[in-house]
């Protein structure tokens, strides 16, 4: 394993058109943005078929991830290898400079409203920035049927169905799969689970400027996949590990991901023996070391470290913000 020439990758971000998107990514990302158009998300880790991630620099600068885990998976996901045969989660960006439709997302489970090759999508996001209007919906109001939601699509009153709060920088959201969701005047990183399928339940009567045309909406298979019993959700507690020599805090734990988020200006370790870890720069810079190897490491920037590469020395310059993605241990 030793031979294998792997190191931190850096990846470039993919940019998205979203209808519902801004210009703030520019100011998280080196890379500038394409044009003028509204760009609502920036892919910073992806393992798809349509939009692989391709390293920036290094040795290996211009190889997709693709290419990565199927020559080195187990020195690039330890023993996840077994059970995955790319990278199981998709890291972005988010800017939604308007609300995102009304949306839902399938469960693993529910492999009759899953394209081939696809899984479900649980989800989680970390509050970066907010606006005037900022809102996040997350679940449902008491009472909330299939029938409630059906009269509330005729007679343009979903809204008034949604549980929601006004977020902070900060927080942390946890989306399971089959809770109904939007989120509007925020930036957010987000992780979850590698899958793209969203079936939109109510799109605010908007029309898209690229073809002056309303989106689809997915009503049946979005009531099929919403959990019912699901009520309002807000902000998760952090969860305080340590203090010394830097603050770090769990915001989630399941079983496709865990996250952590580290505060300080000290040096501490990052990665782990025999597992993948990705970091996340949210604020302030520094620098990783390996070996002789050393990262220059600044806001936005997103480095994963594979499983053969390990524990990692992370030097701030100052205060620093990082966040820690990792999958769960695997037997």
């Amino acid at each position: 394993m030793s031979s294998v020439p792997l190191y931190p990758l850096r990846f470039e971000p993919i940019y998205q058109y979203r209808l519902w998107g801004g210009q703030r990514l520019a100011d998280l990302l080196a890379v500038p943005l394409p044009g003028d158009d509204p760009i609502g998300e920036a892919w910073l880790l992806s393992d798809r078929d349509d939009h692989a991630s391709r390293v920036a620099d290094g040795p290996l600068k211009g190889r997709t991830i693709r290419q990565l885990v199927e020559q080195w998976p187990e020195q690039m996901l330890g023993k996840s290898a077994r059970h995955f045969r790319r990278f199981p989660l998709l890291l972005k960006f988010l800017d939604a400079h308007e609300v995102l439709s009304v949306q839902v997302h399938p469960a693993d489970r529910q492999t009759d409203l899953l394209p081939r090759g696809e899984s479900g999508k649980t989800e989680a996001w970390v509050v970066l920035e907010t606006g005037p209007d900022r809102r996040i919906y997350a679940g449902l109001k008491p009472g909330t049927t299939a029938d409630v939601l059906r009269r509330a699509l005729a007679d343009r009153t979903v809204a008034g169905h949604l549980a929601g709060f006004t977020p902070r920088p900060g927080d942390a959201v946890f989306i399971k799969a089959g809770t109904v969701h939007s989120l509007g005047s925020v930036v957010v990183f987000e992780v979850q689970q590698n899958s793209d399928v969203t079936f939109r339940l109510y799109d605010w009567d908007r029309v898209d400027a690229k073809t002056g045309k309303p989106r689809a909406l997915h009503v049946d298979q979005a009531l099929a996949c919403i959990d019912f019993a699901q009520g309002a959700i807000g902000p998760t507690a952090p969860v305080m590990e340590s203090t010394t020599p830097v603050l770090r805090e769990r915001l989630f734990d399941c079983e496709h991901f865990r996250l952590w988020r580290i505060r300080g200006e000290g040096s501490f370790t990052v990665g782990a023996a025999g597992a993948p870890r990705v970091l996340v720069c949210i604020d302030g810079a520094g620098q990783l070391e390996y070996g002789a190897t050393v990262s220059a490491v600044g806001k936005g920037n997103v480095l994963l470290i594979p499983a053969v590469v390990g524990a990692c020395a992370f030097r701030p310059r100052g205060a620093v913000t990082v966040l820690e993605v990792a999958m769960p241990e695997q037997p």
